[in-house]
This record gives structure tokens, sequence and C-alpha cells, in this order.
């Protein structure tokens, strides 16, 4: 999301069909279930209510007569709510006039649907260019900008084909070309990807990705897949029997879901592609600050019962690690300095994916080192606490270190009672890494 700014507001929306849908609210507003409101009364959407940001994709996810589907067309006016309103940058959808809606259609929201809903009459450039033409952009224009989005969405030299000559993933990518030539402040796209085959589909989702990178735009996604909505979704809306059950973040739905129907339906998500190593992260067993020699690093590792210690700058920059039996072999040898004696530690992103973390793991004998864009140490994701988390059972602060067993505490009591040396305290693991100057 490139800003806080709000694109699309949704408040207290109702979608009530039927003989009587002011009745039927105020059974629900009363307390009363929904199948409890009226004879051929349905309620299909519930006191809906949700912001958008800019650049955002919102997902809204949930089974077949959810409600998902009648929400989103609210939210560009094809329905007009029982009850509540939609805003598009200032602009309201529900209670215009009908010219009023089409020129908020046309400049403020489009649309991709689950079906293409191509003109089969029209070539492939003329499909995309079609809502440029409502709007009498001059043909040179607007054929200048179908070009565009045709060649973004892969389909170069396919531009006077016709839409029974293209796959049903050319398809869906023609009808994503038009809503994108559009130009509008939000995206809506209802089921887009349903239709297709599996492998056509992960790629559709892979390049609606590479496009968001490219274009920021404001989208809303309707699936009922959910993994799906944890790939593609900077937030998602959790849909039950017309209500929106829980909001958040794909990693805030699987870790902390809402109640046990929200668990029930994120039990079998792939957990390696949602979670992220922030989402895991632990502090460090043991850290230590340079300057600082071998004897502090095995002071920390002794204090700390571990057989391996970070190092850092007084930027929180992450310098390497350093092993029990490295900083032993150092002290014998006289060193007092750590500085051209660390090994490299394995690094990550905390953005990056579990299922991106394994190879890394195994390669490595240390923790993987989470650092930020500027190189400083954020936390550390043991090998233990990936395989935990992959089974839902991380928990931050748990310590365990897949490192190579310690030295007896005899060797290291040795080694360290050879010259006794000022006190020196470990540093502090708290959960924000936070080391703290010491003297060699």
């Amino acid at each position: 999301m490139s800003s806080n700014e709000i694109v699309l507001k949704a408040q207290g929306l109702y979608k009530v069909f039927g003989p009587k849908p002011d009745a039927a609210i105020k059974k629900i507003q009363g307390g009363a279930p929904r199948d409890k409101i009226g004879a051929n009364n349905t309620a299909a959407v519930i006191d809906a209510s949700f912001e958008v940001q800019r650049g955002e994709i919102f997902v809204v996810m949930g089974l077949s007569g959810s409600g998902k589907s009648t929400l989103i067309r609210m939210l560009n006016g094809l329905w007009e709510p029982t009850a509540g309103t939609v805003d598009i940058l200032g602009d309201t959808l529900t209670g215009v006039s009908a010219r009023k809606l089409r020129n908020i259609r046309e400049t403020r929201v489009s649309m991709v649907f689950q079906q293409f809903a191509l003109l089969p009459h029209r070539s492939v450039l003329d499909n995309v260019a079609y809502g440029l033409e409502i709007r009498k952009m001059p043909r040179a224009q607007r054929i200048e900008r179908a070009r565009k989005y045709i060649s973004m969405v892969g389909l170069d030299g396919w531009e006077d084909k016709y839409p029974k000559e293209l796959s049903g993933g050319m398809q869906q990518r023609v009808g994503l070309a038009r809503a994108l030539a559009a130009d509008t402040d939000v995206l809506l796209m209802d089921e887009a990807f349903s239709a297709l085959d599996p492998l056509i589909r992960r790629e559709m989702q892979e390049q609606l990705i590479e496009l968001q990178s490219e274009l920021d735009k404001t989208i809303i996604f309707i699936t009922h897949d959910l993994n799906e909505a944890m790939f593609i979704g900077d937030r998602i809306a959790v849909m039950r029997d017309g209500r929106i059950v829980q909001i958040g973040t794909p990693e805030e739905i699987l870790t902390d879901p809402a109640n046990e129907y929200v668990s029930q339906f994120v039990q079998d998500v792939d957990r390696a592609r949602v979670l992220t190593a922030s989402a895991v992260m632990q502090p460090p067993a043991a850290l230590m600050q340079l300057p600082g020699g071998p004897r502090k690093a095995l002071r920390i590792m002794r204090e700390q019962q571990t057989s391996a210690c970070f190092v850092v700058d007084r930027h929180r920059k992450l310098l390497g690690a350093v092993t029990d039996r490295e900083a032993l072999s150092l002290l014998r040898r006289g060193e007092e300095s750590l500085t051209d004696h660390l090994s490299e530690a394995a690094q990550t992103t905390p953005d990056t994916l579990l299922a991106e973390l394994f190879i890394p793991a195994v390669e490595s004998v240390l923790p993987l080192a989470v650092v930020d864009e500027r190189g400083r140490l954020q936390g550390v994701v043991p090998r233990v606490v990936l395989l935990a988390a992959l089974g839902g059972e991380h928990e931050a602060g748990v310590n365990a270190q897949p490192i190579p067993p310690a030295l007896a505490p005899s060797v290291v009591e040795d080694a360290l009672s050879a010259d006794s040396g000022p006190d020196v305290k470990p540093v502090s693991t708290a959960s924000t890494v936070q080391p703290q100057e010491e003297d060699n």
C-alpha cells in the first residue's frame, strides 16, 4: 500500500431481497436470526462496514451464499443497498441519479467479471478500448492506451484476434486489460480467476501481484478460495451468512482467527506461503556488540546456555556470528578482538515467506538472522521454530536454537577462569533487539 488515504468506504451496508426489506432489517437489528425475518425475505448482506486504502488489495472471502458477490455489486452501484452507504473518494454511490451513477462508474470504479464478459464481435484491441470509447476518448488516444495494457498483460500480437480464438486464461487477461485501461480509482474483481484451470489461475494470481507492484491500484477482490485470498490480499474480510466476521492481514487471519468458524476455515491453508519471517522470529539467545573480544562472547554464551553468539555494531547492524569453539580457539591464541574473525551468518528479511526459508535454514548451522533494509538485526528464526510454525505451534520468545552442541561448561569455565577480567553482562534479548554498549 502506498498511503493511508481511504479510497472506498462502506458503512452499515444491508441488502435484503423480499417484499418487506425495511421490516426485515429492523428484526435483524433487534436480534432476530437471519432465517426469522419474515416469509420470502432474504438477508444477503448484513451490516457490512469497512474501508479500503489507496494501493491496497482488499479481499472479500467466503463460501457460496456468504454474501460476497452481493456486496461487490453494491460497491459499483449495480445493486442499491437496502440500507447503508458506499463512498469512493467523496462520491456517494447510494441514492444518486442514474446519470451521476454512470459518471462514477466511468471514472471511479471498473470491474473484472468471472465469465470474462467480452464482446464477441469485437477484437481484443476493441474490447480493451471499449470503456474508453464509451467515455468518448478520441480513437487514437484510446487505441494507444489499449495497446499499452494489452502488452502489460502479456497479449502482444493478439490485438486483432477475437474472443473465440482465445483460451480462457487469455480471455481473462483481456478483461483485466480492459478494466486497467479504464484507469479508475477502484478495480473490482468478482471471482475473476475462478473459471480458470488451476495452473492458469495461479499464473493470473502471480500476474496480478506483478501488475500491482507496478501500477499500485486499489483492488477489491472477491473469492471463495482461501489460498488465493492469502496469496494476493493485503487484508482479508471473511464473510459468513451475510456478515463480515473478521478483517485482518493474512497473518492475522491465520494466527489469530476471530472465532471457531474462521479457525476451521484456515486450518488447511498452506502456512508456509502465508506466514513470513517476522511472524515467527524471536530474539537471539546470545547477542553482543563490538568492540568486544572472545572472552566476552564466551561469557555471554555461558550465561545464556547456548553455543553461538550474534555480533552487531552500535547501530545494531549485523556483522556476523561466533561459536563457543571459535571463541575458545581465539582466546587460546591470545586474540583480543573478534572484528576479523567473525563467521558469516545466513540472513533473510522480515517479509520473506517461510516457504523460502527452508533451504537456507537447512544449509546454515545457525538460526537464520532476520535483518531490515539497513542490515540491522531484528531477530532470528531457528529451524525448530520454523517447523513448529507450519503446524500452527509457533510462539514468540521460545528459546530453541538448533546450533552445534555447546562445549562442556567446564571447558568454558576453565578458559574464563584463566583471566577473570571485568564483569561482563550479556546483551538484553528483549523482543526488540537493543544491544548495550560494553567494554572489552
